[in-house]
């Protein structure tokens, strides 16, 4: 545990004032707080939308990248068009 502890007190303090900077940004990159259009967001919501909101991103992509993956399947490989979804899936 010693080792730990000598971890944590070597790392670089962050203070509550970039805490509420960070949370700020987050904030506003996130359609569903940024539509309610009001600052009484806990930043504990911020956070726990923050981790929905990616975790839907991944979703997204991954059924972005099976249908790209679907529709080179039915194109001739050696065309134009399967290069560009090849690189897309990349």
């Amino acid at each position: 545990m010693s080792t730990r502890r000598s971890r944590q007190s070597s790392a670089p303090r962050i203070t509550d004032d970039q805490i509420i900077d960070l949370v700020s940004k987050l904030r506003q990159l996130l359609p569903e707080i940024r539509q309610r259009r009001s600052d009484k967001v806990s930043a504990s919501k911020v956070l726990q939308e923050t981790c929905n909101y990616i975790r839907n991103l991944h979703r997204e992509v991954d059924g972005l990248s099976e249908r790209l993956s679907q529709l080179l399947a039915t194109i001739d490989s050696d065309s134009p068009e399967a290069a560009i979804i090849r690189s897309l899936i990349m």
